[in-house]
């Protein structure tokens, strides 16, 4: 009988160390999961800034539009119609 008290020891003891191993695995994957996720965050907040910036520009574009389309109709160079 002490044998198989044994040799159930030694299997538990071999299911825990399976068991440490994955655990380590685990905690070491959830750490890249993490890293992973954090650098996915400074790329969507990278993007969100270049959409700002583009939107300013396309401001700053539809302003000097408007100012040369003022300037032709002052100096009589367009017939009035609206650029497009």
């Amino acid at each position: 009988m002490a044998e198989v008290e044994n040799l159930m020891l030694e299997h538990l003891k071999r299911f825990q160390a399976t068991l440490d191993r994955i655990e380590r695995k685990l905690n070491e994957h959830t750490g890249r999961l993490a890293n992973l996720e954090g650098g996915q965050s400074a790329i969507v907040q990278h993007l969100a800034h270049f959409s700002a910036a583009d939107a300013q520009q396309q401001v700053a574009i539809d302003h000097m539009s408007d100012r040369l389309d003022r300037i032709e109709r002052r100096l009589e160079l367009t017939d009035g119609s609206s650029r497009i």
